[in-house]
């Protein structure tokens, strides 16, 4: 009974020690003021990285675009790795841990861990080699085995692509093997166009190319003239011509688009028709008819 009370005793005065939680509150104050310079800092550091980068564009040895936007992120997600590792070291000291004995024992460990890690190294690894050879950068589309959309970011360990849709897919940079960029080289935008049999085809060809020779002036994605490569084919009920145009990357869907409505709509001016789906009605209670009338 004795010990019990003394505990007790014990356990009551440290309770209403005012210097514990003199010092306690002290620690969390400090710790609520890590965690709010480590936020600012971050902040700031963005902010001092976009300033960089926008000055080079006014430079005359800057780098393309697409690598700016992708060193931009990359030194972002570096930057708050670092500051947060800080402020985890300091938060440490701040609770009485000895944050060098941890820092030396965090090296031995590294290497027992090192071999369950070999995935994060791998991604890390590809990560940096994606970057340096500029296999893609942000804002570029892409195609990662069956995922395909727009690099939203591209970290050091993974990276993260945007469908068409909103979906967000994230991938390890270890797993990314082949890759198709569709934003590097310009694009080729084709149209097929659609003549009646009974349609006069080489008047239908003098309208179409003395439009495309006109639409480069009034849509700037076009690289060239399009070009019409003649007839590509003969359909059931229609003359088929094929129109390309070398346009700027990833602008063929919109432009395929325009094609078709701005042929369409010349077309109509000159007054060839686009084939319409036919169809023959048979009726054979009809030739019986014309046979007994014949016999007759």
């Amino acid at each position: 009974m004795d010990f019990a009370n003394k505990l007790i005793n014990k356990m009551t005065d440290s309770f209403f020690n005012e210097d514990m939680w003199l010092s306690a509150g002290q620690g969390l104050l400090k710790i609520i003021g890590i965690l709010i310079l480590a936020s600012i800092l971050i902040k700031v550091g963005n902010v001092i990285i976009g300033k960089i980068f926008m000055l080079r564009t006014k430079s005359p040895l800057r780098i393309s675009e697409r690598r700016e936007n992708t060193l931009v992120k990359l030194l972002d997600n570096v930057l708050t790795y670092l500051v947060y590792f800080i402020a985890l070291l300091m938060i440490l000291e701040t609770l009485s841990f000895d944050v060098k004995a941890l820092l030396a024992g965090a090296g031995i460990v590294g290497l027992a861990v090192g071999f369950g890690a070999q995935n994060l190294v791998r991604d890390i690894i590809t990560g940096f080699f994606i970057i340096f050879e500029d296999q893609f950068s942000v804002g570029d589309m892409i195609r990662v085995g069956q995922f395909e959309g727009t690099v939203e970011e591209i970290g050091l360990r993974t990276t993260k692509i945007k469908s068409w849709t909103g979906e967000i897919n994230i991938l390890p940079n270890g797993n990314i093997t082949e890759v198709t960029n569709f934003s590097i080289n310009n694009s080729v935008a084709f149209v097929d166009v659609s003549i009646a049999y009974e349609g006069d085809i080489p008047k239908a060809e003098k309208v179409i190319e003395d439009l495309l020779l006109e639409l480069p002036d009034k849509y700037e994605e076009m690289v060239a003239p399009p070009e019409l490569l003649g007839v590509q084919n003969l359909g059931p009920s229609e003359v088929v011509l094929r129109v390309v145009s070398e346009v700027l990357p990833m602008k063929h869907f919109h432009i395929s688009r325009v094609l078709r409505k701005e042929i369409k709509m010349r077309l109509d001016e000159h007054g060839i028709e686009i084939p319409y789906p036919r169809m023959v009605m048979y009726s054979r209670n009809e030739e019986s008819r014309q046979k007994e009338r014949m016999t007759e």
